[in-house]
């Protein structure tokens, strides 16, 4: 595939570095001489310094051979203006545009993006994204990660495997033979900065981070099982009434009627702002800092805190410091990518990295063959897919047992019909069938296959 990708900030490196990783074509565009070198004596990539929607520089980058454009650049204006002109000009078949402002994506303006005014096929919307995954680990607090799949019946989860967990040392086939109606499938493990699919004769050991694919309606009882019972937050303290704080707050207040919310913001233009926007939430103008701020807030009760400041450093220190004044639990917000690995020393419960959402939602339109939904782990080292099976895919028609799979994947669950499947080995899969399936890095394409129109067919 031959991808042009203008931005070469933090997103567009991730993309490029992924999408080059697998082989494929990709040129970078940006402005800054400084990135472009970077990028391109790090990543086997073509570089081009230059205005990502100037015609002249799309030529350059190979626009007119392109499979598509993924424009995530700073300003929201040149990414349109990119996936514009990529459309008009150079007839680009897919492009992707990262879109921060909310006044465009207001519903009543939903033509702006329509074929005949500015055809945009996928519009990335980061505040939107990384305000539902937080909205989710809200919902199940104890998990450290929180992906829905095959319309919300399917969900995968990050459990982190701590000294009380009931199942520790446990060999994973007895937890099927204890837990025979659980619907839910350990398709991988984090261990020692390793991420693998383990077999059913490994056990689950303390410092693990196990990745669950259960039924919906099982995550609450699979999560209870590893050690992780705790309620949903009904008591929830924000720090930093920007674009994603405001719409967590405002989804907590039109979901969540019985969940109190308050919210610090530093700013006291934005403080007046977003409590005009709010109904139900109490404003406090000052810094999530200051203790003095945190005990107004009464951070010391509160199930937990959302530290979702532009700042990392102050993301971290609020959440740190409402901890020790009694907060049941954390979650930050970091762009930082070296921060992650500090983040259980420090006491952070869980984190959301910006990057990670969106290249996961943009991957989604990268990936070849029937797939319906991406997300990427622990920094691209595997990802969990949703793909819907064709007639000739090889996972049709047998009994998983007698398909060879490659080590490093595990398929996790099968939806057909409206109904969840957890699969055993006596399972067949049929045609039309979403399954989700979780795959390491190096396994990627191979599931890429597995889901693609074979030539042979026609």
């Amino acid at each position: 595939m031959k991808v042009v990708i203008c931005g070469a900030g933090q997103v567009g490196y991730g993309i490029a570095e992924r999408l080059a990783a697998e082989q494929n074509d990709v040129s970078v565009i940006d402005s800054s001489p400084k990135l472009i070198n970077a990028i391109g004596d790090q990543l086997d990539v073509r570089g081009f310094v230059g205005h990502g929607a100037h015609p002249d520089v799309l030529a350059a980058a190979g626009a007119e051979e392109a499979d598509m454009i993924i424009a995530v650049t700073l300003y929201d204006e040149v990414n349109m203006v990119a996936c514009q002109v990529a459309h008009s000009l150079f007839n680009v078949p897919t492009k992707v545009a990262r879109i921060r402002s909310q006044s465009y994506l207001q519903g009543r303006w939903q033509n702006l993006f329509s074929r005949e005014n500015m055809p945009i096929d996928v519009i990335i919307s980061p505040e939107i994204e990384v305000g539902e995954m937080v909205l989710r680990r809200l919902a199940l607090p104890g998990a450290v990660e929180t992906v829905r799949f095959a319309d919300d019946q399917v969900v995968t989860v990050g459990i982190n495997i701590e000294d009380d967990c009931p199942v520790v040392d446990t060999p994973l086939r007895q937890l099927t033979e204890l837990f025979p109606d659980l619907g839910a499938v350990v398709v991988g493990v984090y261990r020692n900065n390793n991420l693998f699919v383990p077999s059913s004769s490994d056990s689950l050991l303390v410092g693990d981070l196990a990745y669950v694919v259960a039924k919906r309606d099982q995550v609450r009882r699979a999560l209870g099982i590893f050690g992780h019972e705790e309620p949903e937050a009904s008591r929830v303290v924000i720090a930093g009434g920007g674009n994603i704080g405001l719409y967590v707050a405002r989804a907590l207040e039109s979901r969540h009627s019985n969940t109190r919310v308050k919210l610090i913001e530093a700013s006291r233009e934005r403080a007046v702002g977003v409590a005009d926007e709010l109904k139900r939430s109490v404003i406090l103008h000052g810094s999530a800092l200051d203790q003095g701020i945190l005990d107004e807030a009464d951070v010391g009760s509160a199930d937990t805190m959302v530290a979702l400041t532009n700042d990392d450093e102050v993301n971290i220190l609020s959440c740190v410091m409402a901890k020790k004044l009694g907060c049941r639990r954390n979650l930050c917000l970091l762009n930082n990518p070296s921060y992650p690995a500090f983040t259980a020393a420090l006491g952070i419960d869980a984190f959301i990295n910006p990057r990670a959402v969106t290249i996961s939602k943009i991957l989604q339109h990268v990936r070849r063959g029937r797939i319906r939904g991406v997300h990427s782990l622990q920094n691209g080292a595997a990802e969990v897919v949703e793909a819907e099976a064709l007639d000739t895919s090889p996972l049709v028609g047998r009994p998983l047992r007698e398909i060879d799979l490659p080590t490093g994947i595990r398929v996790g669950a099968v939806y057909r019909n409206g109904k969840v499947y957890t699969p055993n080995g006596d399972f067949q899969i049929q045609a039309q069938d979403r399954i989700v399936i979780f795959a390491v890095a190096a396994r990627v394409r191979q599931v890429e296959q597995m889901f693609r129109v074979s030539l042979e067919f026609f």
